[in-house]
């Protein structure tokens, strides 16, 4: 790999939106570059198992949805590169995309950066992270056995991470910040059928205590305001997502929350850039929607090509 390289489809990001734009711009014959970030499969592939993605009717593994987007899209002549972009710079044609490995310079540009977990920004959670703290279960879910745990989180993500680790943990305790649960209605039938699971509502974490590894979690009680006491091994937290935007700002207009704006045909305020999946979806945050997205994406951005007739040499 060269210091510098120059390509009409640059993608930023390998997950379900990045795979699916590259296996459109592929198929194009636009020999589309995905550069992989920190999480080759975004999210996706940190998921023990998908069941809602259409074609797969017992549900698929995430990290193997993951490597299926890859080798579709790298049989159509996709180039997936383990790279990672830090600095962008959208002010002229090409576009210039500084990584790990050098510069990158693109025509067209599709992020698909994602999105990170949020943490709960309480005492002892930095300290603790990899002691008893997580936010992956298939990848530390292994490490509970016959362990008490914690799921704080009320949504899609907290029910089907709670329902992972009940293979491993003795008992699973998802605690939420509301009285009512956001995620689907099977998932919480599944969950409250399960002897394994209990639950606490109107309830937040305060603090995560312990020396060399988590001991216990201070709760309050939102309603009540009466505090307590939870004695735990470990804490898986799922409240939610923050898009991977940072090195954007500035460049490209985005919502309050960081979600990057495009229009219904992905394209970002600057032509020729574009966004899918959960950089630019603060609704959805789905895999198939995210796939859909990043096709879109793909299609425009080879419409933008032939129409501007802009072939890199």
């Amino acid at each position: 790999m060269t210091d510098n390289r120059h390509v009409k489809v640059l993608i930023l990001g390998a997950g379900p939106a990045g795979l699916s734009a590259a296996l459109y711009a592929a198929r194009a014959e636009l020999e589309p570059v995905v550069l992989t970030g920190m999480q080759l499969g975004g999210q996706a592939a940190l998921t023990h198992t998908i069941e809602n993605y259409p074609g797969f009717p017992e549900g698929v593994g995430g990290p193997q949805l993951g490597e299926l987007f890859q080798k579709q899209a790298e049989r159509f002549g996709a180039k997936v590169e383990f790279d990672m972009a830090h600095e962008v710079d959208f002010s002229q044609r090409p576009y210039k995309v500084t990584a790990d490995s050098g510069d990158y310079f693109a025509e067209t540009v599709i992020i698909a950066t994602g999105a990170s977990p949020v943490h709960l920004n309480v005492p002892g959670e930095v300290e603790l992270t990899g002691r008893g703290v997580s936010y992956c279960a298939t990848c530390d879910g292994w490490f509970f056995k016959d362990k008490k745990v914690v799921i704080v989180g009320g949504g899609d993500s907290a029910f089907e991470e709670g329902l992972f680790i009940t293979r491993y943990a003795s008992s699973v305790t998802l605690i939420h910040r509301r009285n009512e649960f956001r995620a689907g209605a099977i998932l919480q039938k599944r969950a409250k059928e399960h002897p394994k699971m209990n639950f606490i509502t109107d309830t937040v974490v305060t603090e995560i205590i312990g020396g060399e590894k988590l001991e216990a979690l201070k709760l309050k009680n939102v309603v009540t305001g009466e505090e307590s006491t939870f004695e735990a091994d470990g804490v898986f937290i799922f409240i939610g997502h923050t898009p991977n935007t940072q090195m954007f700002k500035g460049q490209l207009e985005m919502s309050d929350l960081g979600y990057l704006k495009v229009n219904d045909k992905m394209e970002t305020n600057i032509p020729g850039v574009y966004a899918a999946g959960e950089a630019a979806d603060a609704t959805f945050k789905q895999v198939v929607t995210s796939a859909g997205m990043g096709a879109a994406a793909a299609i425009q951005a080879a419409r933008y090509l032939e129409e501007t007739e802009s072939v890199p040499g």
